[in-house]
């Protein structure tokens, strides 16, 4: 085992990202030393080949050349860590493949188990196990969800004007037959409605899915909306919403986005 201090490399497309992880790595790890810093898989390859760091802490999404993508050519030479904001199947890729990752907004306790494990891995010399296989699945996945710009605003008829609703201040969507019903906040948060003649499923499609979560089969709610759930019967549940009175539906299909409540 060696004395020297242990050696990272942090890669975050996004400034404030990379400063908060160095932060809570210099609390929960003193003797480690970030020697390098990126904004994107590119630089990461390029910091790690003249840094050669122990470990690389990657952003999964960043532009060009993806964390996934840097981590293959970085291979097996360093301990790799993925940080990524939630996505079902990447957690899941992560887990089976026995591969440390961190989810944002990143959590003390969480960065102390993996700072755990990469010490004990440090300590006996272990090498990652064999992952290229899970990469180009992690990549292949990435790519296919390369898609269009998540939806920004909504054209919809308010009276006599036609108005662009910008989707941060919709609270929610609801199927109202051929049309959808659009409950949104207007001037100084005023709580207003326009119905528009997209489908809710057309619509929903577009929205951007980690604010938007579909709640029952003609309800779309934004999360930043809420205010609290409440459980009902047979595995049921009521949203109730910050400034509005009325409360939303919550099918048992739909229920496992409020598990942790």
């Amino acid at each position: 085992m060696t004395s020297r201090r242990p050696t990272a490399l942090i890669a975050d497309d996004e400034p404030l990202l990379r400063k908060s992880l160095t932060r809570l790595l210099a609390q929960a790890w003193p003797e480690l030393e970030v020697v390098a810093q990126a904004r994107n898989g590119r630089e990461a390859v390029e910091q790690f080949e003249a840094r050669q760091p122990d470990i690389c802490f990657l952003d999964v999404h960043m532009p060009g050349l993806s964390g996934v993508e840097a981590a293959r050519l970085i291979g097996r030479r360093a301990q790799l860590v993925f940080v990524t904001a939630y996505d079902k199947y990447a957690v899941q890729a992560f887990e089976q493949g026995a591969l440390d990752y961190l989810v944002k907004p990143v959590e003390p306790a969480r960065l102390a188990d993996t700072v755990a494990r990469l010490q004990e891995r440090l300590r006996v010399a272990q090498p990652l196990p064999e992952i290229e296989a899970l990469l180009v699945r992690l990549a292949a996945h990435l790519h296919k969800k390369a898609g269009p710009e998540p939806l920004r605003f909504i054209r919809a008829s308010v009276g006599q004007t036609l108005r662009m609703i910008s989707v941060d201040e919709i609270d929610y969507l609801r199927s109202d037959e051929k049309y959808t019903l659009i409950a949104w906040r207007g001037d100084q948060g005023k709580p207003g409605e326009a119905v528009i003649r997209t489908p809710l499923k057309e619509l929903a499609a577009q929205l951007d899915s980690a604010h938007f979560v579909q709640v029952h089969r003609s309800v779309v709610v934004n999360l930043r909306a809420i205010s609290h759930v409440t459980r009902g019967p047979n595995e049921t549940a009521d949203i109730h919403l910050k400034g509005r009175a009325e409360t939303l539906p919550v099918s048992r299909t739909y229920l496992h986005h409020f598990r942790q409540m």
